[in-house]
């Protein structure tokens, strides 16, 4: 019994230490991804599902982009400073100060973030069960002014050229109206050559844009 439960402490400990050992040891990223957004069911009705796709890209600290490309074109991207909201559909630019929303969202754990210490100090970070051949953590945000419930990541073990590493392999989100985002990350890139220019971002000529 002590040999179970300990195997099972041991276990659920990969999930913390999978995202330790990414925080670390992954300092910029390239993936393509897949969403689907389930939203809750209402008055006897199914819930409705939506499907996106696009790209991710980031580089520590506070430098990500994700960049969806089906079934429309939107553009999220800190450039360290700012985070650019760009409607393509609309011709819409949103700007806000990244340190008024970064901390408590996905992206703060698995892209902005410099080490663990600092990521606990806003989230409270849970070690799960190893689930479809992942080691899965459930980060909870301090903080309950956001809509943001909880957050679980899922990383698989990888070797390249000898070296073990850890990869982002799927990101659930579950907000406080009880909406399910799953983002699916495939083709992942770890330590491609990217630096702040790539984060740039210059409003195209024309698109209305809001500052908040």
């Amino acid at each position: 019994m002590i040999s179970i439960a300990a195997h099972a402490q041991s276990a659920g400990a990969a999930g913390l230490n999978s995202l330790e050992d990414f925080i670390k040891t992954t300092k910029s990223g390239r993936a393509s991804f897949s969403q689907v957004v389930t939203s809750p069911s209402k008055d006897g009705q199914a819930p409705k599902i939506k499907t996106s796709t696009g790209s991710f890209e980031f580089l520590r600290p506070n430098r990500f982009k994700f960049i969806y490309k089906k079934p429309f074109e939107q553009s999220i991207v800190a450039d360290g400073q700012t985070l650019w909201l760009y409607d393509v559909d609309l011709n819409q630019v949103t700007s806000r100060k990244l340190a008024q929303v970064l901390n408590g969202t996905p992206a703060a754990v698995i892209a902005a973030a410099a080490d663990l210490k600092g990521l606990q100090a806003d989230f409270t970070l849970t070690p799960l069960p190893e689930k479809a051949g992942l080691q899965w953590v459930e980060a909870t945000p301090k903080t309950k002014e956001g809509q943001l419930q909880s957050i679980r990541v899922g990383f698989k073990a990888v070797e390249n050229q000898g070296q073990k590493g850890t990869e982002l392999a799927i990101l659930e989100i579950l907000d406080s109206f009880g909406q399910k985002s799953v983002m699916t990350f495939s083709q992942f890139e770890i330590n491609p050559a990217l630096s702040a220019a790539d984060f740039q971002f210059k409003p195209p000529a024309g698109a209305d844009v809001i500052r908040q």
